[in-house]
């Protein structure tokens, strides 16, 4: 695992403990756990790659988005409210997030790189800019960027 992250990870559960903040307390073992797994099920006793672990955070973070939702939708205010503060609480792990700016350099970039001309060359641009802001970007925000940017090539 990241010697950084894993350090900060540890350094961060014995100061939840110490302050008795049972939500972060929760989460920071849930993420240790799901190392752990991401270790085992890889097959491997040797850490965790900075990559690997950044996907790990993305992952937990996705799923208590997607369980907030469905709490909501099912009017369980209460359980939406703990699952999105979880999300937010584990944000912290995530590299610094790209600027709108910063994305659609990045964008404009890949796009010149596999010569798009529209909306059709969607997945080899999407593939070009996943590769490059690795962890720093949404999923969703760059396909709304990468939409936005080769509509405006045809108009």
């Amino acid at each position: 695992m990241s010697v950084g992250l894993l350090k900060r990870v540890s350094d961060d559960l014995v100061e939840a403990m110490k302050a008795r903040r049972e939500m972060e307390l929760s989460a920071i073992r849930m993420l240790k756990a799901e190392f752990q797994r991401a270790r085992a099920e890889a097959g491997r006793s040797s850490d965790l790659s900075d990559d690997e672990c950044v996907a790990v955070v993305q992952r937990l973070i996705k799923q208590r988005k997607e369980a907030a939702e469905q709490f909501a939708a099912a009017g369980a205010k209460d359980r939406a409210e703990a699952e999105t503060n979880e999300a937010v609480f584990l944000e912290r792990y995530l590299p610094r997030q790209l600027s709108e700016e910063e994305l659609t350099r990045i964008v404009e970039s890949a796009a010149a790189g596999v010569k798009a001309v529209g909306p059709r060359d969607m997945g080899r641009v999407m593939g070009a800019v996943m590769n490059e802001v690795k962890g720093r970007a949404d999923g969703k925000r760059v396909k709304a960027a990468v939409q936005e940017y080769l509509e405006s090539l045809v108009s």
